[in-house]
């Protein structure tokens, strides 16, 4: 057998594999656009013969994403697809209702303005808006950042139970970002607390040299801290104190996008 026979021997399982990713993908799609489908329109909108339109019909009944329809043969979307959906809708309603909370503390305070939430041991961002005095292009949505080194992953942790936190952090751990980083345990656990106590977290150059940042908690339905809202700027110009001074404007952002989000507190 040549080395190339071999090759694409090896590689089909996994081509295949993608290829019925996309097909199943495509399905969910057509039946998203036309309300419901037969075997045979599944089967000529992908171009591949019924059986196969049957087979990846079949797969994703079998899951719950697609269910038949009263009329025989013909099929619809699932609820399923709820459940699916309702892994980010929360997160989606976060950017929706902040987006314009964000854009107007953007203009009050000068900087760059973002909301985060907890992903695994990470602070993802999910929106950014930026100031007018806001320096460099850095785009952070979509940035997986470290919990420990920044104002939005310090607030979210501030609010874990303390095991939840203690695992968290023991699977992120404590690498040192820049001189100002924060990697002993007992001096982080102590700057969580004084962001409890103030209601808002702060992060000195400890994520990036000549970036200072602060985050307030934004709270969903039932009180629970959902996301952070925070500002960043440059250290010359948002220094320690005028994070303090500004912190009541950020607080009332946070407020204000909690109550969009459902919370009467």
């Amino acid at each position: 057998m040549s080395n190339d026979t071999a090759e694409s021997e090896t590689a089909a399982p996994s081509a295949g594999g993608v290829q019925s990713v996309d097909r199943a993908v495509s399905v969910l799609e057509i039946l998203a656009r036309s309300g419901e489908a037969g075997v045979t329109d599944v089967a000529a909108e992908l171009d591949v013969h019924k059986s196969t339109a049957f087979r990846l019909l079949g797969a994703l009944e079998a899951r719950g994403l697609v269910e038949q329809s009263g009329e025989r043969g013909k099929y619809r979307l699932g609820f399923g697809i709820v459940r699916l959906a309702g892994a980010v809708t929360g997160r989606l309603d976060i950017t929706q209702q902040g987006r314009p909370v964000c854009e107007r503390l953007a203009e009050e305070i000068g900087e760059t303005v973002n909301i985060a939430v907890l992903q695994e041991h990470y602070a993802v961002n999910l929106c950014q808006v930026r100031g007018p005095g806001a320096v460099g292009t850095h785009n952070w949505v979509g940035q997986l950042t470290p919990l420990h080194a920044t104002s939005s992953g310090k607030i979210l942790l501030a609010h874990l139970p303390e095991q939840e936190r203690a695992a968290v952090l023991g699977a992120a751990g404590l690498r040192r970002l820049t001189p100002h980083t924060l990697t002993s345990r007992s001096r982080l656990e102590k700057n969580l607390a004084e962001a409890l106590e103030r209601g808002y977290a702060v992060t000195l150059e400890e994520l990036e040299t000549g970036l200072h940042a602060m985050a307030a908690p934004i709270r969903g339905h039932h009180g629970e801290v959902v996301a952070a809202l925070s500002a960043s700027g440059p250290a010359y110009r948002f220094t320690e104190e005028r994070i303090h001074e500004l912190a009541p404007v950020l607080l009332k952002g946070a407020q204000d996008i909690s109550r969009r989000m459902g919370h009467l507190g």
